[in-house]
């Protein structure tokens, strides 16, 4: 099955170039100049991951992503864009961006991270149907905590608790390995989905966000423990 994506990025030449390696990976781009034309072409549906540039015109990358974020199903999104600050992809992440990638990136490693984007989209279809085929309804309940995977809900102590999609990925990847220390890396490749040098930094933002949202004390944590010099794991 061809996979969709849509493109929205003003500069064409990046837009083509995007395109063409999408096409290299036989997928089907379809390459929108302006946020609102873009964002009109996904609500007619039938797309499989957004690559969406921060700074549009007709409307901005993080607005685009909140109203894609806002409509039912889940379709990935990959945001590209000139800015690298530490805000700017914390906004990004917050308003529901699963990746985020600064230009100039190499061809490597923007195909990289769309392949890995879809070995986590087909994962989690596999997770949530069991062998015989029906839906996997099982909630991880533990101290206080409950996670829906269905829903891809968290509440803590009964009260909703709101995660973009990577920490929600994050925290049920944990969940499910309770007791077990994963290393930085090992958490880039399961969660992730890929693993280049220098990026563990990423796995401590994540989780240093996480903490802030499920944990009452994040200094003391009830959820995800450090393993000093190893890593971290889900407290058993």
């Amino acid at each position: 099955m061809t996979r969709n994506i849509l493109i929205i990025e003003d500069n064409r030449s990046i837009g083509e170039l995007v395109g063409m390696h999408m096409t290299d990976l036989g997928m089907h781009p379809m390459l929108y100049e302006r946020g609102d034309a873009g964002l009109e072409r996904f609500l007619q549906g039938g797309i499989d991951l957004v690559i969406l540039d921060l700074m549009l015109p007709g409307m901005d990358g993080l607005s685009l992503c909140r109203e894609i974020r806002a409509r039912p199903g889940y379709v990935p999104v990959l945001m590209l864009t000139a800015k690298s600050t530490e805000l700017d992809r914390v906004l990004g992440l917050e308003m529901g961006a699963d990746d985020y990638l600064t230009k100039p990136f190499s061809v490597a490693e923007l195909t990289a991270r769309v392949k890995a984007l879809f070995r986590r989209v087909d994962a989690m279809a596999a997770e949530s149907t069991n062998e015989a085929g029906h839906e996997e309804s099982r909630e991880l309940v533990a101290a206080g905590l409950r996670i829906d995977p269905a829903s891809r809900r968290v509440f803590v102590h009964d009260h909703e608790v709101a995660l973009t999609a990577r920490e929600f990925d994050l925290l049920w990847f944990f969940a499910s390995h309770p007791g077990r220390v994963f290393s930085r890396a090992q958490l880039l490749d399961k969660v992730w989905g890929y693993h280049h040098e220098g990026y563990e930094h990423t796995v401590n933002t994540h989780i240093n966000r996480l903490r802030g949202k499920i944990e009452q004390d994040p200094a003391r944590s009830e959820f995800i423990e450090t393993v000093w010099g190893v890593g971290y794991r889900f407290r058993d």
